[in-house]
């Protein structure tokens, strides 16, 4: 996997780069072959505090972690931490999904998956009276609203949008400031 660092507000310096390369390549273990995506890392300084951001595409999968502390070396430790567990929280959805239904071989060291979607991330550079200044795209295959759930936390955002299984129109489910969850059904 090649990995795209860029420092803001910092120059990114070759011992910091090396850094970074070096455990990042850690996730690597947990893949078949190593993932032909680029990932994405940003090193940043905002009044002494050192965040570390890495945005992974994988097959099926967009895995993104932040960590912010004073040292940014702590900071890549505990963001790869991070990965990490979700990486391995992944791992175990796909092999519970597995125990109940076969599947095909997947993205990660002895599972399988059944999913075949890809993240994009596009720029829309038009002006208008409501800029549009960032538009995700992604192909998701149908899945159930508690898988929904799992993904929701396993990018670690407060919602999720996804083709429900059961009705086959666009949902979204959010995290609610009590803890619980809710969905949001289209309707036509």
């Amino acid at each position: 996997m090649k990995y795209n660092i860029r420092g803001q507000r910092m120059e990114v310096t070759p011992a910091l780069r090396d850094y970074v390369e070096k455990k990042l390549a850690r996730l690597e273990r947990y893949f078949e072959a190593p993932p032909q995506t680029d990932g994405n890392v940003t090193l940043s300084v905002t009044k002494g505090s050192n965040a570390v951001e890495v945005t992974l595409p994988l097959q099926g999968l967009l895995l993104r972690a932040e960590e912010k502390s004073n040292d940014m070396y702590a900071s890549i430790d505990l963001v790869v931490d991070k990965l990490e567990r979700q990486i391995r929280k992944h791992k175990t959805k796909v092999n519970r999904k597995i125990r109940q239904t076969a599947g095909a071989k997947g993205v990660f060291k002895e599972e399988n998956a059944s999913s075949n979607a890809t993240a994009t991330l596009v720029r829309d550079d038009e002006d208008e009276k409501f800029e549009v200044v960032r538009t995700k795209r992604f192909l998701s295959p149908p899945m159930a609203v508690e898988d929904a759930i799992l993904e929701m936390n396993l990018i670690g955002h407060d919602f999720f949008v996804f083709a429900n299984a059961e009705t086959k129109e666009t949902n979204v489910v959010y995290r609610r400031d009590d803890g619980t969850y809710g969905l949001i059904e289209s309707a036509v």
